[in-house]
């Protein structure tokens, strides 16, 4: 698979995220429903914390990801929910670090939303991975 940036402006790398990915020779793609901060029994976890949330809610996306024998690496878009745009921004540094590891920057959304599914969920994240 092939992957090249797409940023007509320079600014969008600058903030961690690239305005388009264009993907070729990808044999594989895996598009994975919003994950959240939920453990193993399918329960809530960490009421009112921004940040707890936004990396139990990137443990999830990953062991979607490898479960399909996918890593972070291979995600070339990532959809963010949120219900509070302006305490997600204290905390956004918790999710660019995690993409930086891993030496990506897919091409990102972030929606302000009323709320999610389930009460006491601030973010939602949303990925499709190409391989």
């Amino acid at each position: 698979m092939e992957r090249t940036a797409v940023n007509p402006w320079a600014w969008s790398a600058g903030m961690g995220y690239d305005q388009g990915e264009l993907v070729s020779g990808h044999t594989r793609t895996l598009y994975c429903a919003g994950q959240t901060a939920m453990n193993a029994d399918g329960k809530p976890e960490h009421a009112g914390d921004m940040a707890a949330q936004v990396a139990l809610s990137l443990d999830n996306l990953e062991a979607v990801l490898a479960e399909a024998g996918m890593s972070l690496a291979d995600l070339v878009r990532l959809n963010v929910y949120t219900t509070d745009v302006d305490r997600l921004f204290e905390h956004y540094g918790v999710l660019a670090a995690r993409l930086g590891a891993a030496g990506v920057a897919p091409s990102t959304t972030m929606l302000g939303v009323t709320r999610l599914a389930i009460p006491g969920l601030l973010v939602e994240l949303e990925g499709t991975a190409v391989a």
